[in-house]
């Protein structure tokens, strides 16, 4: 079903629309006005307007819709004589025009081919996302293809943006594509999570230091500006900056130059800034506690992330990715999530949004060992999996799939594991080792961008990496 924005000033055209349109599956929005178009056309798969209304035209409605998003569908409504203007429309992107009184049959075939060339625009527009960012894009919802259309239609453009969301809505994903689409595609993604450093050590983080500049910089050191010089650096929870971290941001957004602590040399840098922030700056503005001439200048264009709530229909394809992601991962074959599952996981409010439904198929394949996996997995009324009462899972099969589980004596915190094999306790420890160590490995040993990446914090990342003696991976021995 798709969404029509209907407008015309006189009622008994909208009506006859509306009873075509809806008579064949779909949803209308009606407006008497382009002025009210205006604010009835977020999220519409296509647009029929009036070329002459009083006030602001077809035409007018035309442009200023395609600022918006190029790609959406227009269609004018023209009268006898107005041709040659509907045919100089459709040079200045209007899809296609009727002439009134319209024949019925006729313009349903019209806003049916409009509604086919919008949807394989959309489509050859994702393909070029996923092949840009090197994964597949999840999201068929209203609200997830409005923020995929609206990242897609200002990659190009060389601006700052703010994008703004709950934790785990998939910032970092639009990051991304912003990235992967713009002109700096071949040029450095650098990112720096505010959060994950204390505030007197982010200044020398995002700017580089000087050897000397302060107790332990035994070497000059570049930092995040310099490492995305030509690129783009995405800041991470860029609402936990320190003031004076967030006046010398300010500073490099303005002049575009760098100074290291520590050193008198000024550099100029060429960055592209993507911040992240699942705070409301604009809230944390009027409070005093975030630089409103920074926020202006990094909130260029904002965009808003929906959480899963907002996008249930979304939960069963994540889920369903999710579970092909880790079966591949972990090197089980034959598994699935029963539709009962789906149904549930859809009804779930998701705190932690899309990370957390993550986690959550994660732990569920891990510990089910592949089949179908089934509602009863889950905890009544809870998010996380239920309790295991049996393992008996080979450490051969463990690389792959797992035996089926028998039981084990309850009340044990630590029972025996039956003929040598693993203990559940031990296979946590041996994903959780592998999870750790391939995110080191993705990361080229940078604790803090494999920390991101698994959704921890650095110190908590350490602590890990020394229970695992992972030391090798950029951790000082």
């Amino acid at each position: 079903m798709a969404k029509l924005l209907l407008v015309d000033d006189e009622p008994g055209v909208l009506f006859t629309l509306k009873e075509l349109l809806e008579e064949r599956g779909h949803a209308t929005v009606l407006a008497r006005s382009a002025a009210e178009a205006l604010t009835k056309a977020d999220g519409v798969d296509a647009v029929v307007t009036d070329l002459s209304m009083p006030g602001m035209d077809g035409l007018a409605l035309l442009r200023a819709l395609h600022e918006r998003d190029e790609s959406l569908p227009i269609i004018l409504l023209t009268a006898h004589g107005s041709e040659k203007i509907a045919v100089r429309a459709i040079k200045d992107g209007a899809y296609d025009y009727c002439t009134k009184p319209f024949d019925i049959d006729e313009m349903a075939a019209v806003v049916e081919r409009a509604l086919e060339t919008h949807s394989l625009r959309v489509e050859n527009r994702r393909l070029a996302a996923e092949k840009a960012i090197g994964r597949r894009i999840v999201g068929e919802s209203p609200a997830m293809r409005r923020i995929l259309d609206a990242a897609a239609r200002i990659a190009a453009k060389d601006i700052t943006v703010l994008v703004r969301g709950e934790t785990g809505t998939g910032k970092e994903l639009v990051a991304s594509l912003l990235h992967a689409q713009s002109r700096r595609a071949d040029e450095p993604l650098v990112r720096f999570n505010c959060a994950a450093i204390p505030g007197e050590l982010a200044e020398a983080e995002l700017f580089g230091h000087a050897k000397g500049a302060f107790t332990g910089a035994t070497a000059a050191r570049e930092g995040y500006f310099a490492q995305a010089d030509g690129g783009t650096l995405v800041l991470d929870e860029v609402g936990e900056l320190t003031a004076s971290v967030q006046a010398k941001l300010l500073r490099a957004l303005q002049e575009g130059e760098i100074q290291p602590v520590g050193s008198g040399r000024v550099q100029k840098v060429d960055v592209r800034i993507i911040a992240c922030t699942n705070r409301d700056l604009a809230a944390e503005v009027k409070q005093g506690r975030f630089r409103e001439d920074l926020y202006y200048r990094l909130a260029v264009v904002e965009l808003l992330v929906p959480p899963l709530r907002e996008r249930r229909e979304d939960t069963s394809a994540l889920a369903r990715e999710f579970l092909r992601r880790y079966a591949e991962r972990f090197g089980i074959d034959g598994a699935s999530l029963a539709p009962a599952l789906l149904t549930r996981l859809a009804s779930m409010d998701w705190p932690g949004n899309v990370r957390e439904l993550e986690n959550t198929v994660a732990r569920l394949l891990a510990l089910s060992g592949g089949g179908a996996i089934g509602v009863d997995a889950l905890e009544p009324g809870s998010r996380t999996p239920a309790p295991v009462k049996a393992a008996s899972v080979s450490a051969e099969a463990s690389a792959s799939t797992a035996n089926d589980a028998s039981d084990v004596n309850a009340g044990s915190d630590d029972p025996e594991p039956p003929n040598g094999a693993l203990s559940l306790r031990e296979q946590v420890e041996t994903f959780e080792r592998g999870v750790i160590t391939r995110a080191l490995k993705a990361a080229a040993g940078n604790q803090s961008e494999a920390a991101r990446r698994l959704g921890t914090s650095r110190v908590t990342l350490i602590d890990k990496i020394k229970k695992y003696s992972l030391q090798g991976y950029g951790l000082p021995s």
